[in-house]
């Protein structure tokens, strides 16, 4: 029996200390759980963000931050922050990169629970199966938010980015649409002072 306690108790510590060992130092107040990875040392390196001035950022596949806001180990998620809309513009800063674009090669995708709003479009948009009515949620945004007090009387719309869409990107464009925000799991009832804005990303298990 002591054999079996003794032999329970190695194999525990051992296994706490992979986990140490893999696991990256904290950036700023986020805990970095494996398998993300802030330097070769750590974590899984095809799952790479970066300590920035103790700000963890994910990087876009056209060398954009964005500042992560939260992350869900449990789940395989992570919460990067919107592009802001440049001031008196309708211009999102990411808008010369197409917006959000995420390399097909690595483990990461857009989830399915970001609702996106659409701004400063182009009648084109009204070809696509977006919600672009009077009663659209970016009509909400763009009169009672400040930032989005630039694309007022523009013709803006909202979508859930499901399955169906490209999970890697969330386009941008002169000649389209020129600005975006995203929402984590909205849903029609929520008021506008509750909504929680964030891209949500999600990650394949390391194998």
């Amino acid at each position: 029996m002591r054999v079996l306690q003794l032999f329970l108790l190695t194999s525990l510590c051992l296994v706490t200390n992979v986990l140490t060992l893999n696991s990256c130092s904290n950036c700023g107040d986020l805990v970095v759980p494996y398998p993300l990875s802030t330097n070769e040392n750590c974590g899984d390196t095809r799952y790479k963000v970066y300590c920035n001035d103790e700000q963890l950022e994910f990087l876009s596949a056209t060398g954009t931050y964005y500042k992560i806001l939260r992350i869900d180990p449990s789940a395989n998620k992570l919460v990067i922050m919107p592009p802001p809309i440049l001031k008196n513009t309708c211009y999102s800063s990411d808008l010369l990169m197409g917006g959000l674009l995420l390399d097909e090669s690595l483990p990461f995708n857009i989830s399915t629970q970001n609702t996106v709003l659409l701004f400063n479009c182009t009648n084109n948009i009204l070809q696509s199966p977006l919600n672009c009515t009077s009663n659209s949620i970016c009509r909400q945004y763009e009169k009672k938010v400040e930032e989005g007090f630039g694309c007022m009387n523009t013709l803006c719309c909202h979508y859930l980015k499901d399955s169906a869409m490209n999970s890697h990107k969330i386009r941008v464009r002169i000649g389209s649409c020129t600005a975006y925000t995203c929402l984590v799991g909205f849903t029609p009832d929520d008021p506008l002072q509750t909504w929680n804005y964030g891209i949500e990303l999600q990650w394949l298990s390391p194998n």
